[in-house]
């Protein structure tokens, strides 16, 4: 009966999914424009009232059975109601949009607050008891006419009336043992070792991750169907934050970190609908959106369990407004500078010192080439250079005070102010002087770093070196490989490959050793 009774539900819930697959999809498949005023609305199924009342029947049903699956069926079931219910009853926009909203904080309250749903339900531990007790009582036990007693001082007791006893050289095996238990005369029957338990989930575990998973997907229905009218999508991009931030505060665990990394993403979406909204331009729009990682960082600081998601998904946020600001080399040297400076306000906690010192130097320095670039510098060495000899000198002294600080926070960001601007002013410099002057820089630094065994002067000025020795030989090679054969290249890099393989053991030691040494540098 209850197969029979499984089967007739499932079809008729098969009968029941086109609404909750049009209601749960239909926001997505977008055919208006964003803030366009109207809305497509699903096409409605074949008997919608009648799959709504084949849902909630069967949710209830479901509901009334103290099992856990039960009830994780029955919460798929209720969300899976109130998907389909705008499209079998055909409600307007606004309300629509309401239910979806009433859906989600139903899915993230339950998701923050099971219990409820597990009354009734049985715990793990009494499952798991019941099932060992029941597992004891199956064994078999020995009774006083199976076998005589394992202990050697005990007197023999006879066999009853028409058995008869087998010879103590081929003892009895109990199939129960196995055929590797150990047997010795008329030892009793040692039990098998009981299996190790799997700890079992916890209802409201499982229960929480399941409305949970709803609840997003309601939000981001939401947030879709919200995209056709402009009031429709500050509303909900604001619930949408407040329910999100909700859970990031009374949640646990997974759901805590998604919930957080969710709110800063509808922080973003609010900004840059503020944004829309206010007219302004793309460049603009990226300076305001700077916004998201000031406040993740704020949060950072106070909010250790979330901290690093958050943060990340602020630095996503960022590079949003980089690529906002990017039109316009001006604003992208402010924007730059603005990450620079959160970067460094940052770096002032201990956990993230290292990593968002490093960032703030790299922002701050881009900032600055940008900024050249933009007032139409072509000399970047002569605001370069006052940087990078005074960086040298402040790194020389640390090295002298501490020897085994690292050359690259010591003369990294000095070179670097310098190596690199003048390596782009290079490759676009028609003349031979800039190149010629840079070459030889770059391999004086190169023979230092070699000399003295400091990794960031050996690396940057090799990296230099090799591309500014490249850009220049690039045109003479390509004269040179035009004026030959045209057979003679494959058969050169033949070559090379045959040489390679040949000695590739030698070589890949050869890489090995290379790679020890500029490790032990400093």
């Amino acid at each position: 009966l209850a197969g029979a009774g499984a089967a007739v539900t499932a079809l008729g819930l098969t009968w029941a999914l086109p609404p909750v697959v049009t209601g749960a999809l239909a926001p997505l498949a977008r055919t208006t424009d964003v803030w366009s005023g109207e809305h497509a609305g699903p096409v409605l199924g074949p008997h919608p009232a009648t799959a709504v009342l084949v849902l909630a029947v069967v949710a209830a049903v479901l509901a009334s059975v103290p099992r856990l699956w039960a009830r994780c069926g029955a919460l798929v079931l209720g969300w899976a109601l109130l998907t389909a219910l705008p499209v079998s009853l055909g409600l307007p926009y606004a309300a629509t949009l309401a239910l979806q909203l009433l859906t989600t904080a139903a899915a993230l309250w339950i998701a923050v607050r099971p219990a409820p749903l597990t009354r009734g339900l049985p715990r793990p531990e009494t499952a798991r008891d019941a099932r060992t007790a029941a597992a004891g009582a199956a064994q078999p036990t020995a009774g006083p006419t199976d076998r005589p007693s394992a202990d050697p001082a005990a007197p023999f007791t006879a066999p009853a009336s028409g058995s008869v006893p087998p010879p103590p050289s081929a003892p009895p095996r109990n199939p129960a043992a196995g055929f590797g238990a150990p047997w010795s005369g008329w030892s009793g029957w040692t039990p098998p070792k009981p299996r190790p338990q799997v700890p079992a989930a916890e209802p409201g575990t499982v229960l929480g991750r399941v409305a949970y998973a709803g609840g997003l997907l309601s939000a981001t229905g939401a947030v879709a169907l919200a995209l056709d009218v402009r009031e429709a999508t500050f509303v909900v991009l604001g619930v949408v934050l407040g329910l999100l931030a909700g859970v990031a505060v009374l949640g646990t665990g997974a759901r805590r970190v998604v919930s957080a990394c969710g709110a800063v993403l509808a922080a973003t979406g609010l900004v840059l609908a503020g944004a829309a909204a206010g007219g302004l331009e793309g460049h603009w729009a990226g300076v305001v959106l700077l916004l998201v990682p000031a406040a993740t960082a704020v949060v950072g600081a106070k909010a250790r369990p979330v901290a690093l998601p958050v943060e990340i998904t602020g630095a996503a946020a960022g590079l949003c407004a980089l690529g906002l600001a990017g039109s316009r080399p001006a604003f992208l040297a402010l924007v730059l500078a603005l990450g620079g400076v959160i970067a460094a306000a940052t770096a002032v906690r201990p956990e993230r010192r290292r990593f968002a010192s490093w960032a703030a130097a790299g922002l701050f320095l881009l900032a600055a080439w940008v900024r050249l670039g933009a007032w139409g510098v072509t000399t970047p060495e002569a605001y370069t250079l006052p940087v990078t000899v005074p960086a040298l000198v402040v790194g020389f002294l640390r090295r002298r005070r501490d020897p085994e600080a690292s050359s690259w926070a010591a003369y990294g960001p000095g070179l670097a102010a310098t190596l690199l601007p003048s390596l782009g002013a290079a490759w676009t410099d028609p003349e031979w002087v800039r190149p010629l002057v840079l070459g030889v820089a770059a391999l004086v630094v190169t023979l230092l770093g070699a000399r003295f065994r400091l990794q960031a002067l050996l690396l940057l000025g090799g990296t230099v070196l090799a591309l500014d020795g490249l850009h220049e030989l690039a045109p003479y090679v390509v004269q040179a490989v035009g004026a030959l054969p045209r057979w003679l290249p494959p058969a050169l890099a033949g070559l090379l490959l045959l040489a390679v393989g040949a000695t590739y053991e030698q070589r890949l030691r050869d890489a090995r050793r290379l790679r020890e040494r500029l490790a032990r540098m400093r």
